[in-house]
């Protein structure tokens, strides 16, 4: 039996189950359905990228309790998954890879948004184009970061050694201080950290990821594969939650930015320029995970360095969650 039958079996297994109950029994089993909710724990970190968490306030959930964990770095979130102290993790594309070729068991199951990064430049710098990024420090948030990717791009695709840019890593909330003070001179990063520095008038954007690489992927939604196996009506309840959640976000990001703040920690404000300023700079559209994008993905990982080798994806990118 193939996942994608063994899930589907799984499913209607626990739909024939209810409607095989007697009906002087659906109450009781009602109820002590709500008492065994499966809880799911959800690693994010508070960036625009994992708005979607919200779900776990927003929806509804009939069988799932979805418990939000928040993160403060990459290697925590990475850690936290790969030990089990979590059911699964927003995750860079790159991390999730990673993780996935030295054996962890996970699962991507959809993603997380599209777009949403920014390369933000010092005010006064005169940086107005690529070229000048030459002889600058530019901080990226990890090595294995789509946004190491983005950078190395469009420094390829305009001619721009790598080696005439000092690149450095720094964690997403140092950046604006970081670019106040002088300490670099620009970052790519996820937002609302670009937002950040507009708001503080230290910094100004460069470029938008999605003129670097159109709708490109980044942070995906990785589960446990022991999740899936055990539970994954609830995975399935939690995915269609947070489409849900993301058609939401795009159709109320005035509502969507206030409701963010409990899980973000930012001013409604700059989540609001964020989801609107353009309104293509974060998208939560098309978020059913297609393997040539993580393959996309995969192929500048190893162009750039990232990995030494690519791995087939086929057992590790999942649309078992998606209608159709």
């Amino acid at each position: 039996m193939d996942r994608r039958s063994f899930i589907k079996k799984g499913l209607i297994f626990t739909g024939a189950a209810a409607l095989s109950a007697s009906p002087w029994s659906v109450t009781p089993i009602l109820r002590a359905a709500e008492s065994r909710k499966v809880k799911l724990k959800v690693g994010y970190l508070p960036i625009s990228d994992h708005m979607l968490i919200m779900a776990s306030n927003l929806e509804k959930f009939q069988r799932t309790e979805v418990e939000p964990v928040k993160f403060s770095s990459w290697p925590d979130i990475s850690e936290a998954i790969k030990a089990g102290a979590i059911d699964g993790a927003f995750l860079l594309t790159p991390i999730g890879i990673t993780l996935y070729k030295k054996g962890i068991p996970l699962q991507a199951v959809m993603l997380g948004h599209r777009n949403g990064s920014v390369i933000t430049v010092k005010v006064g710098k005169n940086i107005k184009k690529t070229g000048d990024l030459r002889g600058k420090t530019i901080a990226i948030p990890s090595p294995f970061s789509t946004h190491n990717i983005l950078l190395r791009k469009i420094l390829l695709e305009n001619k721009i050694p790598v080696s005439s840019v000092r690149i450095i890593d720094m964690a997403p909330p140092e950046m604006p201080v970081a670019l106040a003070t002088g300490r670099i001179d620009g970052y790519i990063v996820a937002e609302p950290f670009g937002a950040q520095a507009e708001f503080m008038s230290v910094g100004e954007i460069l470029f938008l990821s999605r003129d670097i690489w159109k709708d490109h992927i980044c942070c995906v939604l990785n589960i446990n594969e022991s999740v899936i196996k055990k539970h994954p009506e609830s995975v399935k309840e939690l995915v269609d939650g947070m489409v849900n959640t993301a058609g939401f976000i795009k159709n109320n990001p005035k509502k969507a930015s206030e409701k963010s703040v409990d899980f973000l920690g930012q001013k409604p404000g700059v989540v609001e320029h964020v989801l609107t300023k353009p309104k293509s700079r974060l998208t939560f559209e098309h978020l059913k995970p297609e393997i040539s994008d993580f393959e996309a993905t995969q192929n500048y990982m190893v162009e750039f360095g990232i990995a030494d080798r690519k791995v087939s994806l086929k057992n590790y990118v999942s649309t078992d969650f998606f209608e159709g």
